[in-house]
């Protein structure tokens, strides 16, 4: 394990850039969320307005006069159904959901969630510009989106980043936050001039990231945390090649993907071994990785995503935590999968016996197996060595027609006859009248036999 957990910390170590977090600020254990504009919402909230303080959502079974409901959405792909909660059906900045028409003529209102913000997204800060709400650099363009401005501060070598006014972008370093003032998630609510479902800040409010979101490369040692594939929340793009380590403490894993959209089967990901470099699970387009939570039992767990020349895809959204490994009375959780080996092609398979333990269990078994089996044949040859020394006279199984006889040898005081199905040992010498009794309906062995036996009691 020692030699193991060197290579693990070596990987880490060069797979860390610069300015690359060591875990998410944001613990993703209460959030709701994984996409920036909240299409993947299916939570409960059901009135509109910050914290749900507005007005309450009609229900979706209700409202065919307008674009979406729950007959639009027979598959359930969108949310809706026989309920009023918010949802983003057709990929706006955030959930939302109609309401009874008001006299200006406004039938739907966003909903304010707290718990659905992307893990990485710290929120919605006061810019007034003096000083800088992130005290680093800066810059504006006419195509921004969240991950123009991350890759931009990355670049940098800052660890936070900032987009405001939907064209604006501001770098700077968690000391930042310590004076930043928070602001109201609604007033956050600028789109993004370069991706009408993003949210790119406010007037004179900023929205803020860490850059570890859609990174390339990383690696990951907090206790829980979220992995976002390249470019996330953009779509991923051609010809990515992308690697984290991912090494918290214990020495399980768990691990849910909260999203994963991979446009075809060329695009793949790899869970491997750090260690041993054995690939562990693989999905692509068309096997995505199955519900619940995954368990690995690995020091150090490297993820490699490639795409294809065509690849263009949403990504994936990976929350992980570390475990204790307790291997006595470990067990998996209700409704997970726990994941072995896979073969290279990414086949997956249903088990696979944990490397050393299993064998050696054998091995003991069938030692304990063989010394039992040889105690009693030893035990056995001695009884029949005590047997043969007390009888003179011993009857055994025939396979022939019965028959009477009896054999006799001037040397030898003992004789032997058998009958079908079995042999009877008789404390008498040849010839002894005791024998005719018992030795009706047995017959001789032949003469090549009783020259065997003579042969070996003889030896006794």
């Amino acid at each position: 394990m020692g030699t193991r957990a060197l290579r693990g910390l070596l990987l880490l170590l060069l797979l860390s850039p610069r300015g690359a977090s060591a875990g998410s600020l944001h613990s993703p254990g209460l959030s709701e969320c994984f996409q920036v504009n909240g299409a993947d919402y299916r939570g409960n909230q059901n009135r509109t307005g910050p914290r749900g303080s507005g007005r309450p959502c009609l229900f979706w079974d209700q409202t065919q006069q307008h674009s979406y409901s729950s007959a639009s959405d027979p598959q359930g792909r969108w949310g809706l159904g026989a309920h009023n909660f918010c949802r983003n059906p057709d990929g706006d900045v955030q959930p939302w959901c109609y309401v009874a028409e008001t006299e200006e003529g406004i039938y739907w209102r966003y909903c304010d969630i707290p718990t659905c913000h992307m893990p990485g997204y710290l929120g919605c800060f006061v810019d007034s510009g003096s000083p800088p709400a992130l005290s680093g650099p800066s810059g504006t363009s006419t195509k921004l989106t969240v991950q123009v401005c991350l890759r931009f501060c990355r670049m940098k070598g800052y660890q936070l980043a900032g987009v405001e006014a939907g064209y604006a972008c501001f770098c700077g370093s968690e000391s930042d936050l310590t004076h930043g003032r928070p602001a109201p998630a609604t007033e956050c609510d600028q789109i993004c001039f370069g991706h009408p479902g993003q949210l790119c800040g406010g007037d004179g409010r900023l929205g803020i990231y860490e850059v570890s979101v859609g990174s390339c490369q990383g690696n990951w040692t907090a206790p829980q945390g979220v992995i976002y594939s390249p470019d996330f929340p953009d779509e991923y793009g051609p010809d990515r090649n992308c690697s984290w380590a991912l090494g918290p403490p214990g020495a399980l894993l768990e691990l849910t993907f909260r999203l994963f959209e991979l446009a075809d089967p060329r695009d793949r990901l790899e869970l491997r071994d750090s260690a041993s470099g054995s690939l562990l699970r693989a999905f692509d387009g068309a096997r995505p990785p199955p519900p619940g939570p995954l368990l690995l039992r690995a020091a150090v767990l490297l993820l490699n995503f490639r795409s294809d020349a065509r690849g263009h895809g949403q990504g994936f959204a990976l929350v992980y935590r570390g475990l204790q490994d307790h291997t006595e009375d470990w067990a998996p959780p209700k409704d997970s999968a726990q994941t072995p080996a896979a073969p290279p092609d990414g086949t997956n398979v249903s088990c696979s016996p944990r490397p050393g333990a299993p064998q050696a269990a054998m091995g003991a078994r069938v030692f304990s197996t063989v010394t039992a089996v040889s105690v009693l044949l030893l035990l056995l040859l001695l009884s029949l060595l005590r047997l043969l020394r007390r009888r003179s006279c011993l009857l055994a199984p025939g396979k022939g027609a019965p028959a009477l006889g009896t054999s006799r040898s001037p040397r030898k005081s003992w004789a032997v006859w058998y009958r079908r199905p079995r042999g009877v040992a008789l404390p008498c010498a040849p010839g002894d009248p005791q024998a005719e009794g018992p030795a009706a309906g047995y017959r001789p062995l032949s003469a090549s036999s009783q020259s065997s036996l003579r042969s070996l009691i003889s030896a006794l």
